[in-house]
């Protein structure tokens, strides 16, 4: 892995191995740099390398080299300069389309080529028996080797970009650009397996998003702009699926715009949802869901005429046509009739999904359904109103078919996309039809079966124009399955049954309530009714009393809402505010936790040092111990023992004393090394300095003879040569007027092509001196921009590191306050190891220096008073054994003594030895120092100090 000092040192490496031709060398540079520890802080050069990267990767095609550095690359700018992270990416993927386009242009080119009359003419004996063998067009082989890597690697552009933008709230907008460019890239390409996959991923990016919300740089979803991104994003998801045909993946972008709209509770802009109810239709349409298509049809009606005030009359009345033939597709009876108690609540489920889908809500009044169906029928065209209301409400059991089939197929040719409302597809009321003839098939035999208990096969197929009776049979079999008909056909007899129906039944019922009304009008015309005013009077007062009570109704329904509305909003108020007191009692306890663990974790780190520092001096003694007694026994000296008590000091002394003795040692035998060998080379110098000149005088005259001769022979050859010359040049004269002519003949071409070629040279100078003048111009004004840019840099740059020098100086203030109370702890530690170490010093002099005590006045305590002569007897036997020295007074005191002092208890203290170890403190202070004893002069006031070493046994 190299290492450069500077990453424009890597940058011009880069460079360099990339003009011989090493691409790989070079991306594995830049790669090294790009995620080496070394470069984490942003720079302008950090961007040029980035993209000078992102060329390598893109011209071998290192998909996963470029995900590698565009990640490493948004840790280092995410924070700094997140503008830049975009600039890189989008460069990126440009380079990654260019290269798609180009594949995708010379496999055309290459197609083209191949277009010949007779293929057989210049093809070899071997792409002949290739093209056999693969059974491949040269279509296909072109595409498979130019076009399909580069889509490959263009594919894995777009998910690497879209997976290092991933719930980035800078980058959001970026992240929205790249998923449309792919949904393009799929659209265009017909990748119905890539856009299933990138639909998933962008789902998949989503969920996480709302899995996970303590992210540091989380999109939030409530923000106005954020959401548009990503309903955006989703809607043209909606559009591309649609327009591939993926009609499952269709209606799952349909359940991620609706999830979108519960996660933020605010409807989207009205643009969004004519795209959204719009493509609802299509969705609907294919899936024979006749009555939500419909009712997708008439929420885009009530949007575009509540909105959009470009409308056109015209194309107005086109989508309430196309509302209301979709209401009319809706088949008359219901399909789950008989299921299952399972079939019927996995329907019921389904509708309550389908339902949430395009915000139906049934509501149990029926003038807010009148009022919504006469703002539709005011609206549609003449031919669309007559069908409904033929097929809706009037009764022509013979004629039914001949009335409704000139209409259909005045509506077949109606249709086209409306002018101002651009959201909405091309609307063609011929894809109705289908359905409106099975409708009036349906019709037709209900109401003859109202009318006739039998009927001929042949009559029955004269009333139904649109179908054979073959399927007019299939029609009846599924309205009778479902309890809509009741009939049969006999084929023997060539007729169809109606089933006999009871007076009480509610098909007869209804019958009877259209004839009446029937002979009513016909009554009506006949005899025309009496006009009265106090009739006209009631009348006109019980509408006024009916428009009320409407009103009155619509009030009191307003009223509800609002109330609903507002005890959902003070409910999903204490909601967050139980949310948010719930979430600072967690953040209080994660913060109490993480600050015990932390304590507890210094805790065990001081612990560990302190125990590892006391193991590393323990081995260190131990190693110093080891080498001392090993180089006492190599020298012969005495080691120290094992029971001996050694400090690492002592060992310390003791190793650098044996060091200085060796090291003096050797300067000496160096020394002495270096008189000798001086001496010898001395010697041989003047021996050899009286040969050394004869052999030079020898070699002077031996070279003189050799220069003598080599004279003689030049001079010899030199004659031969000059008389050759003359020869030749005598041979030569004739030739000398040629020669002239020749030269002068050269030299007036050469001057010739010399002043054309100094005058082309003085042209292209000129030239060149305009054009470097036009190049100074431009790159003055360039390195203005650039300085003028820089300098904004810069002094953006400033403000952020002065920012973070604020934020250093805090944290180093805050550093300091935590050191100081660690070295206020360590400090009383520290005390109170002192204030240990001082007790256990006081309790070894005391227990040392009470045998001293002892040993000077050890008398048999079975005699009487001592005499003088046993006390010198004693301190010589004494003396020898314990090394130590006693001072004349201590013996003439002991001489002195005349009766023996108690025996000392177990702690050595008497009360008759108090006055002994005043005056022999004050002795001590009157003693001299011994230089040959191993104690400390300049401690000579103290008692432990002052007192003879005394060697453990």
């Amino acid at each position: 892995m190299a290492t450069f000092v500077k990453p424009e040192n890597a940058l011009k490496r880069a460079e360099e191995l990339v003009n011989v031709g090493q691409k790989q060398a070079a991306l594995q540079a830049l790669h090294d740099l790009i995620t080496s520890k070394r470069y984490k802080a942003w720079q302008k050069t950090l961007e040029r390398i980035m993209f000078k990267y992102v060329e390598l990767c893109v011209d071998m095609r290192k998909g996963r080299f470029a995900k590698d550095g565009l990640i490493q690359y948004r840790i280092t700018c995410q924070q700094v300069n997140v503008s830049s992270l975009e600039e890189v990416i989008k460069y990126f993927m440009q380079l990654a389309t260019e290269k798609a386009e180009q594949a995708r242009t010379q496999a055309q080119a290459l197609e083209e080529a191949l277009d010949v009359e007779d293929l057989e003419v210049d093809k070899r004996p071997e792409d002949l028996m290739l093209s056999y063998v693969s059974g491949e067009k040269g279509k296909d082989r072109s595409d498979r080797e130019l076009v399909t890597p580069w889509f490959k690697f263009l594919w894995e552009t777009y998910r690497t970009v879209l997976e290092i933008l991933r719930n980035n709230s800078k980058l959001e907008s970026l992240y929205a650009m790249t998923a449309h460019r792919a949904f393009q890239f799929c659209k265009q390409y017909k990748r119905t397996t890539e856009f299933r996959r990138l639909c998933e991923i962008i789902r998949n990016h989503l969920a996480n998003l709302n899995k996970y919300k303590d992210q540091r740089d989380r999109p939030d979803l409530t923000a106005p702009e954020s959401l548009q991104l990503y309903l955006d994003t989703r809607i043209e998801q909606l559009k591309i699926a649609t327009d591939l045909e993926l009609w499952q993946e269709a209606f799952r972008s349909v359940e991620d715009i609706h999830g979108l709209m519960n996660l933020v509770k605010k409807s989207p802009k009205t643009p969004l949802m004519v795209v959204y109810y719009a493509k609802l239709t299509d969705v609907f349409w294919v899936s024979h869901s006749h009555l939500y298509h419909a009712y997708a049809w008439f929420k885009l009606f009530t949007l575009q005429k509540s909105y959009n005030k470009n409308l056109s009359q015209k194309d107005l009345q086109l989508i309430a046509s196309s509302v209301l033939l979709a209401a009319l597709s809706v088949t008359p009876y219901d399909q789950k009739h008989g299921a299952s108690h399972l079939e019927l609540e996995n329907e019921k489920e389904r509708n309550l999904r389908m339902a949430s889908l395009i915000n139906f809500t049934l509501d149990p009044k029926g003038e807010s359904r009148e009022m919504n169906n006469k703002g539709v029928m005011t609206c549609v065209s003449q031919e669309v109103k007559d069908i409904y209301n033929i097929l809706e409400h009037e009764f022509f059991p013979l004629d039914l078919a001949s009335r409704v089939q000139p209409l259909l197929a005045k509506i077949a040719k109606l249709g086209g996309k409306p002018s101002s409302a651009s959201s909405v597809p091309e609307v063609q009321l011929s894809k109705y039809v289908p359905a409106l003839e099975k409708l009036t098939t349906l019709r037709v035999l209900q109401q003859v079966s109202r009318v006739y208990q039998s009927i001929t096969i042949g009559t029955l197929s004269k009333m139904i124009p649109f179908f054979d009776f073959s399927l007019v049979e299939k029609l009846s079999v599924d309205a009778a399955k479902y309890n809509f008909l009741s009939m049969k056909v006999d084929h023997l007899k060539g007729a169809v049954l109606f089933g006999n129906v009871n007076v009480e039944s509610d098909v007869l019922t209804d019958h009877l309530a259209v004839l009446a009304d029937s002979l009513n009008k016909a009554r009506n015309l006949i005899y025309l009714p009496m006009k009265k005013q106090s009739k006209l009077g009631e009348k006109h007062g019980l509408a006024e009393t009916v428009d009320k009570e409407h009103k009155r109704l619509l009030a009191r329904k307003s009223i509800i809402e609002k109330r609903k509305e507002e005890h959902e909003r003070q409910m999903l108020e204490m909601e967050r505010e139980e949310e948010s007191k719930r979430l600072k009692l967690q953040k209080v306890t994660e913060e109490a936790e993480q600050k015990r663990l932390a304590e507890e974790y210094t805790r065990r780190q001081e612990q560990r040092i302190r125990r590892e520092i006391e193991e590393r001096e323990l081995q260190e003694a131990q190693a110093l111990l080891f080498e001392t007694q090993k180089g006492a026994k190599k020298k012969g000296k005495k080691p120290l023992l094992d029971g001996e008590k050694v400090t690492k000091q002592t060992l310390i002394e003791l190793a650098l004393s044996e060091q200085l003795k060796e090291r003096q040692e050797l300067e000496k035998k160096l020394q002495k090394l270096g008189k000798t060998m001086d001496y010898m080379e001395r010697a041989k110098r003047e021996e050899e300095a009286q040969l050394i000149e004869q052999a030079f005088q020898q070699h002077l005259v031996e070279e003189k003879i050799f220069h003598e001769n080599e004279q003689l022979k030049a001079i010899e050859l030199s004659r031969q040569h000059h008389a050759g010359d003359l020869q030749e040049k005598n041979r030569l004269a004739r030739m000398m007027d040629d020669k002239v002519i020749f030269q002068q003949r050269i030299v007036n071409c050469r001057e010739t092509e010399y002043n054309r070629l100094k005058k082309e040279r003085e042209d292209t100078i000129n030239q060149l001196i305009a054009l470097r003048k036009h190049e100074r111009e431009t790159k003055r004004k360039m390195l203005f921009y650039l300085k003028s840019e820089e300098e904004r840099l810069t002094r953006l740059r400033e403000e952020e590191e002065a920012r973070k020098h604020e934020e250093e100086e805090r944290r180093k203030k805050e550093e300091a306050e935590r050191k100081a109370k660690l070295d206020a702890i360590a400090e009383r530690q520290r005390q109170r190891e002192r204030e240990a170490e001082e007790k256990e010093r006081l309790r070894r002099d005391a227990l040392l220096r009470r045998p001293t005590e002892a040993l000077s006045r050890s008398i048999d305590p079975a005699s009487g008073p001592h005499t003088a002569d046993p006390v010198p007897v004693a301190a010589a036997a004494a003396a020898p054994t314990s090394g130590k020295y006693v001072p004349r007074f201590r013996r003439e005191r002991n001489e002195g003594q005349t009766a023996a002092p108690p025996e000392p208890d177990r702690w050595g203290r008497q009360d008759d030895r108090a006055p002994q170890s005043g005056d022999r403190w004050r002795n001590d202070e009157q003693r001299p120092s011994y230089g040959g004893s191993r104690t400390s002069s300049a401690s000579s006031s103290s008692w432990s100090s002052s007192r003879p070493r005394v060697c453990p046994v």
